[in-house]
């Protein structure tokens, strides 16, 4: 059996067809959203007694993101 690379391919991250960082890098998501990517797809697999606080981590990104949205929006409206 081949040992995990936890630095380069965290297991976590790989258990699908694509690993998240290239769909994350694909889809051009940025910092908020790709971290909300992050622990959406990691929820419960990384830590199992962490799922929640995982997607309560997802939750808060994207309410940031759309934060930013809607600061940019006022700014130009000034």
């Amino acid at each position: 059996m081949q040992k995990e690379d936890i630095v380069n391919h965290p297991s976590h991250y790989t258990d699908g067809k694509i690993e998240v960082i290239d769909f994350i890098e694909d889809k051009q998501l940025g910092f908020c959203l790709g971290n909300a990517i992050k622990y959406i797809s990691r929820a419960g697999k990384k830590y199992k007694d962490k799922e929640i606080e995982d997607l309560e981590k997802a939750i808060w990104y994207i309410k940031r993101r759309i934060k930013e949205i809607e600061d940019k929006k006022e700014i130009e409206k000034e």
